[in-house]
């Protein structure tokens, strides 16, 4: 079986980069997008195990790309780890009722955030 696909939708810079780093060294293949419509572009042409999704982004906010990706049959079993700094309860809720699979708020552990990524793939992969 070939390496787990993971979307980083992400628009801070140096939180792509780190993510991207701890997700390959875990053995994960890493494609990234800076803003919603891209993201959701991306996940309609390119195959993936899950998205780890921030909600503040410019134009379509995560919520909506989380929405969207969940209506579109073809991708609604996606697994999707949301990732923000947002820790409200009313944004962990308004998460779950979308269909996300995890939540993990800013500043995040490394190691949550690759086991997330482990268990929602199905990979034994880890540091």
């Amino acid at each position: 079986m070939g390496n787990s696909r993971i979307l980083l939708v992400e628009d801070e810079p140096n939180i792509v980069e780190s993510l991207s780093f701890i997700l390959r060294r875990a053995g994960f293949e890493v494609a990234t997008a800076t803003d919603g419509a891209a993201a959701l572009d991306r996940a309609r042409r390119e195959s993936f195990s899950a998205v780890i999704l921030d909600i503040m982004l410019p134009g379509m906010n995560g919520f909506d790309v989380l929405r969207a990706i969940k209506s579109d049959q073809a991708l609604a079993a996606l697994p999707i780890i949301v990732l923000t700094a947002k820790g409200q309860a009313d944004d962990r809720r308004t998460a779950e009722a979308l269909g996300a699979s995890a939540f993990i708020t800013k500043p995040f552990s490394n190691a949550e955030v690759v086991e997330q990524a482990c268990r929602l793939t199905g990979s034994a992969t880890g540091p």
